[in-house]
């Protein structure tokens, strides 16, 4: 498969197109790293990450990861649901914010987000988010983690208002198995 029909990979380079380097990001489902390990890159020596998850597991593999690459930005990796980003990060302040639905890859299938705090997450996601911020979200569905919260996050989506967000859904049209959604949002 060709890297750039991934999901992350393609998620990335929106981000990195789209998102004002050395700015405020936030990794809202930080899982193994990668996106934290994006983010800080796009950071570099004055930005600031601030990555959310409730698994230990995924904190410790995110700080090794970050560790590994010598990542020298302010980050901050939170043993937190990403419901509470509103508690350490200030409103308005956040240039892009990432968000991965589902479960921890490698992880416990068991422990994976809920439509009542991922929708409460979003919310606040977008009050964190400065006016020309950009939030993506890759919705993984079916299997161990069912549609509910696919379905959920769409319908909050769809009526968002137009004046203030463009909500730009995508979709992979010819694969089958449920393949995840990538989803991007522009604050104006």
């Amino acid at each position: 498969m060709m890297k750039q029909s991934q999901i992350t990979y393609w998620c990335h380079e929106v981000i990195r197109s789209q998102a004002k380097k050395g700015g405020v990001y936030i990794d809202a489902t930080m899982g193994n790293g990668n996106d934290t390990l994006m983010l800080c890159e796009l950071a570099g020596e004055v930005g600031e990450v601030f990555a959310f998850d409730i698994q230990e597991q995924a904190v410790e593999a995110t700080r090794i990861l970050l560790e590994k690459h010598e990542v020298t930005t302010k980050y901050h990796l939170i043993l937190d649901g990403h419901e509470n980003m509103d508690n350490y990060v200030q409103w308005g302040s956040v240039d892009a914010i990432c968000f991965n639905f589902g479960y921890l890859p490698g992880g416990d299938h068991e422990i994976a987000t809920k439509p009542s705090t991922s929708i409460v997450a979003i919310q606040k996601g977008l009050e964190l988010l400065k006016a020309g911020g950009m939030m993506s979200l890759c919705v993984y569905s079916g299997g161990d983690t069912g549609f509910e919260e696919k379905d959920c996050i769409l319908n909050y989506l769809k009526e968002l208002p137009s004046k203030q967000y463009t909500v730009i859904v995508n979709q992979y049209f010819n694969r089958g198995n449920n393949p995840p959604m990538p989803i991007f949002i522009f604050k104006k």
